[in-house]
């Protein structure tokens, strides 16, 4: 044997090997569950809510989050109270949207009070550099702040929406800008498909991916768990959506739950055991649906939160098996 015929063979041995030690560790992450709550620093206060670290960015973060949804089309009063309910509970992420219709002229004032006190998410739907720099002034004037503490590329769906956020004069040149402006202080994004989300993490060192984390999606979806893995490895905040998720509505459903356009768990031992089933994962937060009275049930039954017992995880996987997932990623 010559000895380029040795090197390149002894190459394919050390990336074969490298390989194999990836995807053992892949199928550890993925195989046993919970997937190790070690790697996360978590706070917990004997009657109050547990807060843990958002990834590498210093930030503590309660374990339920408030979508702005829950103040749409809210009252100012009804607005103001919403939010003082949740930071009574130990809420301390709030997070909104400019497409949550009025939610950021809701929650501004409703949140001014308490602002110096609380970590404050917003995102855009623009990829263009100039459309976000006129969204992020927008919102930054409507929820009446100087600085978000998380800006986050919001939706993002497509390999053509990744190109164009880092393309010429795309978004992620003025988030960069915004960035060293002082305007936000972390950049992170929300992906509704594991393609998105894979490619995104590719491209940049984000600080937090928000992502749809649901036991229907997951078990008869295949759609997070490849994305959990890879945000994990990076030492990401990892923030979820959908928890509390059963799926899409039954075919027929003519009575649906207001601003729940998904089927939503509202038996409250359900609804746990799916904010349970995100929590024993590296999660920070969850975000439950923006139907009020399903946020007030979260705020609730979190208190009995604990992580779940493998009997639980089986009967979890068992059920949601059975469910149309909300999401699916054909690999």
């Amino acid at each position: 044997m010559d000895n380029l015929t040795a090197n390149t063979h002894t190459t394919v041995i050390m990336k074969r090997r490298t390989f194999l030690r990836n995807a053992a560790g892949a199928l550890t992450m993925l195989g046993i569950f919970p997937a190790g709550l070690s790697s996360i620093e978590r706070l917990q206060q004997p009657g109050g809510m547990e807060k843990r670290a958002l990834g590498k960015t210093g930030l503590k973060l309660s374990v339920i989050g408030f979508g702005g949804i829950v103040v749409r089309d809210a009252t100012p009063e009804q607005a103001s109270l919403r939010v003082k309910e949740a930071i009574d509970y130990g809420v301390n992420y709030f997070d909104v949207a400019p497409s949550y219709g009025d939610a950021e002229i809701k929650l501004g004032p409703a949140l001014k009070p308490y602002r110096k006190d609380v970590i404050l998410g917003n995102k855009t739907q623009r990829r263009d550099k100039a459309g976000a720099r006129r969204e992020l002034e927008q919102s930054l004037l409507k929820l009446e702040t100087d600085y978000f503490d998380l800006y986050q590329f919001h939706a993002v769906s497509s390999i053509e929406d990744v190109d164009q956020i880092f393309g010429p004069d795309g978004a992620m040149e003025m988030f960069k800008e915004a960035k060293h402006e002082g305007l936000i202080r972390h950049i992170g994004f929300s992906a509704h498909t594991v393609d998105a989300a894979l490619s995104l993490m590719d491209r940049y060192e984000f600080d937090t991916i928000m992502f749809p984390f649901s036991a229907s999606s997951w078990y008869a979806g295949n759609f997070g768990p490849q994305v959990m893995q890879k945000a994990h490895e990076k030492g990401m905040g990892i923030l979820a959506l959908k928890s509390m998720a059963r799926g899409t509505w039954p075919e027929g459903t003519t009575e649906r739950l207001p601003k729940a356009w998904y089927e939503p768990m509202t038996d409250p031992e359900e609804a746990l055991n799916g904010l349970r089933f995100a929590l024993s994962h590296p999660i920070t937060t969850a975000i439950p649906p923006g139907n009020e009275d399903l946020f007030k049930m979260a705020l609730n039954i979190i208190s009995d939160y604990s992580p779940l017992s493998p009997d639980e995880i089986e009967m979890i996987k068992r059920d949601a098996s059975g469910h149309t997932p909300l999401f699916r990623h054909h690999a």
